[in-house]
């Protein structure tokens, strides 16, 4: 009797222990989704109220900073790049070596933005800086934040705004 009731214990663990192990994977799958899409997914928020989503690549050390957009032949309407300088100072960029037109959103830690240089020209060796400190520049297709009302004041939506 002893042994069958020590047998249907341990069955009944290993079932638990199966359930157990289902779930957290699901858990875990959920939380990584999750994380995924938050870092590869901006969105900016007009102050009329108009969102505008984002696929996103992450620049945050200095080479990839320092390659950018450099030798990219398109960009899709709805991608962009934010560089993120993990505290707030001022930035400049230049387009050497980028060969489609980009807006320049520049973008303060709590994810105002700050100021834009629209259609900054391919290959021009000009600086263009923030008008003060700035933690993030988001750029995207030149003329795309005309096109979409993105304005000074607006809001960046992400992962790492406030972080």
């Amino acid at each position: 009797m002893a042994g069958a009731m020590h047998l249907l214990l341990i069955e009944i663990i290993e079932k638990v222990a199966g359930s157990l192990l289902k779930i957290l994977s699901v858990i875990f799958t959920v939380i990584f989704l999750v994380a995924c899409t938050s870092e590869n997914s901006a969105t900016i928020v007009t102050q009329d109220g108009a969102a505008h989503k984002f696929s996103i690549e992450i620049m945050d050390n200095d080479t990839t900073r320092a390659k950018g957009m450099m030798f990219r032949q398109e960009l899709a309407p709805d991608a962009g790049m934010l560089f993120d300088f993990h505290e707030e100072k001022q930035v400049a960029f230049w387009m050497r070596n980028t060969f489609i037109p980009l807006d320049m959103i520049f973008i303060a830690a709590d994810g105002t933005i700050k100021n834009i240089h629209v259609n900054a020209k391919p290959q021009d060796p000009t600086t263009i800086p923030s008008d003060g400190p700035v933690r993030f520049v988001l750029e995207i297709n030149g003329g795309r934040s005309v096109e979409l009302g993105i304005a000074k004041g607006d809001r960046l939506e992400h992962f790492r705004v406030n972080n």
